[in-house]
Formats: structure tokens, sequence, C-alpha cells
């Protein structure tokens, strides 16, 4: 999956970006507080991808 689109799914969910790393993206879900990073290359792979949306209630 592109880590484009996964953003795009997070923020329809509600999460938002809460910084930037050199090698990750930490990202929130206010509704539960949960935190997830997501890594910052082009293409994520989709096991990873379905971890990150499942964590973050974004599925």
């Amino acid at each position: 999956m592109k880590r484009r689109d996964l953003e795009r799914k997070l923020r329809i969910a509600g999460c938002y970006l809460k910084r930037e790393g050199s090698s990750h993206a930490l990202w929130v879900n206010p509704k539960h507080g949960v935190v997830e990073a997501v890594p910052r290359h082009n293409e994520i792979k989709e096991p990873l991808a379905k971890k990150i949306l499942k964590n973050l209630d974004a599925e």
C-alpha cells in the first residue's frame, strides 16, 4: 500500500500526525489516545498497513 493512501485512510478515520521522525511518523487517534508509528517508506507492506489501521481503529 502506498504511504499516502494509508495516511488518507488515517485522516478519514479522524487520526492526526503528531510528529515526523527520521524514519517513522507518529500518528494519534484522539478518540482512544492510541499512538502508532508509521514508516516513511513510499511503499508499506500490506500486513503492516493492516496492523496500523487496526491499532488506530481506522478500518
